[in-house]
């Protein structure tokens, strides 16, 4: 068998429909379109919303609340997640991305939150922590830093 030899599988390839080709043709005059309106003119094209001129539903549906474009964004770590580390571990974002506990960082940083109990002596690092992850941290012994 040789590249010249190759053919398409028996019924595979489809000859396209010629339109508009004369009346004999059984597809000529309307080219299949139907006789008037919007849809049989050329250069039509409407969008996912068009209700024929109704006012579409998303127009007539009441907008709620808005966005803050000046929210913070972190990367979020809950207290008993460190209880994975050894006592005096200085823990950073870095040493959280390489252990597998952030993918990466947010827009603003990593911020611990105060989920579950700490059993660790442990000196976190981050950009943000809850008040009562503060208390938490030291009340084990450890220490808290805002970088």
């Amino acid at each position: 068998m040789n590249l010249h030899d190759l053919k398409p599988a028996e019924g595979s390839k489809k000859r396209k429909r010629r339109v508009g080709r004369g009346t004999g043709s059984g597809r000529g005059y309307t080219s299949g379109r139907g006789a008037n309106g919007q849809n049989s003119r050329s250069g039509t094209k409407t969008s996912l919303t068009f209700e024929g001129g109704q006012t579409p539903l998303f127009r007539k549906l009441p907008k709620r609340g808005f966005t803050n474009k000046f929210k913070k964004q972190y990367s979020i770590v809950n207290v008993f997640q460190l209880n994975k580390f050894e006592d005096g571990t200085e823990i950073t974002p870095e040493l959280l991305i390489e252990e597998g506990l952030l993918d990466n960082l947010a827009k603003n940083g990593l911020k611990i939150l105060a989920k579950g109990d700490i059993k660790r002596e442990l000196t976190v690092k981050a950009h943000a922590f809850s008040s009562s992850a503060v208390e938490k941290i030291e009340s084990a012994g450890g220490k808290a830093e805002v970088i």
